[in-house]
């Protein structure tokens, strides 16, 4: 673990030290979230302009899960873009073959070998959404701290699915067009799931856990969440994870390198 943690500070730094050398990168990214942000409050102001609400949630409960789909934006842009979207690139350029010969997880280099700063004004204002409405609702700090779990949970799970898609770069090489497909399904988080009628909530649950990203962690937050569904947000991303791993190994069987 030790040599894990110690490859982890070495990617990082060395990835954020990069980036920097272009900061009006930075000013550009939040303003670009800014624009964002602005957007989906209006689209979400739409709905509540003529006291129209979703059953059972409030102008304020919705901008919670408008919060947490912002908070995996900037999770999805700063650790899962930057690595996840490469490797399509080592495929293509044979480069896999040194990643598989390096002496740590393959899997765990390809996922954590970047980071993107341009991602953490999304992270800043997602939480600054829930804090606003949480002092709205009257919400305590417990409560904040248990809607941490899901909301983990939800991160693990969407890496788990980007990783797989990355993987069938292997068959496939030209994948980007799925991951536009993912980041399209996961506009639906932006609302909480009683928005959708009855078959899209069931697909958005159980089809593509896109539920389990937004609304659990939001519901969990707001002190209503039944303990089944953060157990079932712990499973999946158990799940996922493991699937993730074996399905990367079982995809490694099919690879060709650029030695042979």
């Amino acid at each position: 673990m030790i040599k894990y943690f110690q490859a982890l500070k070495l990617f990082w730094s060395t990835a954020i030290a990069a980036e920097l050398e272009y900061r009006l990168n930075f000013a550009i990214s939040a303003l670009s979230s800014i624009g964002g942000l602005a957007g989906s409050l209006f689209g979400l102001f739409l709905f509540y302009q003529a006291d129209y609400t979703f059953a059972g949630w409030r102008w304020e409960e919705a901008m919670i899960v408008l919060g947490m789909f912002t908070i995996l934006e900037g999770f999805s842009t700063t650790f899962l873009a930057p690595n996840l979207s490469k490797i399509v690139n080592h495929v293509e350029n044979g480069t896999l073959d040194f990643v598989l010969l390096k002496p740590i997880s393959s899997q765990f280099w390809l996922s954590t070998r970047a980071i993107s700063p341009w991602g953490f004004p999304n992270l800043f204002f997602g939480c600054g959404i829930l804090i606003y409405a949480g002092q709205r609702l009257g919400l305590s700090l417990s409560n904040y701290f248990v809607s941490l779990i899901p909301l983990i949970f939800g991160c693990v799970s969407l890496y788990s699915i980007w990783f797989m898609l990355g993987a069938t770069s292997i068959w496939f090489v030209k994948i980007y067009n799925v991951t536009e497909v993912l980041r399209g399904l996961m506009e639906a988080g932006r609302y909480p799931m009683a928005a959708y009628p009855a078959s899209y909530r069931f697909f958005f649950t159980f089809v593509v856990p896109i539920a389990f990203l937004t609304t659990v962690p939001s519901e969990a937050l707001l002190g209503r969440a039944e303990p089944v569904w953060i157990l079932g947000s712990m499973f999946l991303a158990i799940a996922l994870l493991y699937v993730s791993n074996k399905f990367w190994q079982f995809a490694l069987r099919f690879y060709t390198s650029a030695s042979s």
